[in-house]
């Protein structure tokens, strides 16, 4: 880290409710990245998610699962949780970092993680032997997160 770098490292005291939080394995198959989304529209249903960070959830899943698919090696898991912000998190058992590229106009992919970045108000990869996990942060909009713990 250099002289004006900074880390938070956050604990909770408490466990964190089953209610919160969904997972889900993924075949390494592009019909995953369609599961994918279902399975979080739904759950962002029960959790009563605005329309618009819904929306902007199920973009981030499919940019992330679709990476995880062409560049990540299995197991693949898809995990939501609904705390104070929304976090989605993908991880894979590759060991290759992602990076945010800008894709050229007649490019056909790339586009991935820079959609990813314009969506969240964070993103970032964490790893963790013998895997990623690239996650995605959003805010809630005050009727989501009222019923939020504290």
């Amino acid at each position: 880290m250099g002289v004006h770098d900074a880390a938070v490292i956050v604990a909770r005291a408490r466990a964190f409710p089953s209610d919160r939080f969904a997972a889900w394995p993924l075949e390494p198959d592009p019909a995953a990245v369609a599961e994918a989304r279902r399975r979080t529209r739904e759950q962002l249903a029960v959790w009563k998610v605005d329309d618009e960070t819904a929306y902007n959830t199920q973009l981030i899943v499919s940019e992330l699962v679709t990476n995880a698919i062409r560049y990540g090696s299995p197991p693949l898991q898809l995990r939501l949780i609904h705390d104070r912000t929304l976090t989605c998190e993908v991880r894979d058992a590759g060991s290759a970092a992602p990076h945010l590229r800008h894709a050229g106009t007649v490019d056909e992919g790339g586009r991935g993680l820079f959609i990813t970045a314009q969506l969240a108000q964070a993103w970032g990869t964490r790893f963790t032997s013998p895997a990623k996990t690239i996650w995605a942060e959003q805010a809630l909009t005050s009727g989501a997160e009222s019923d939020t713990l504290l």
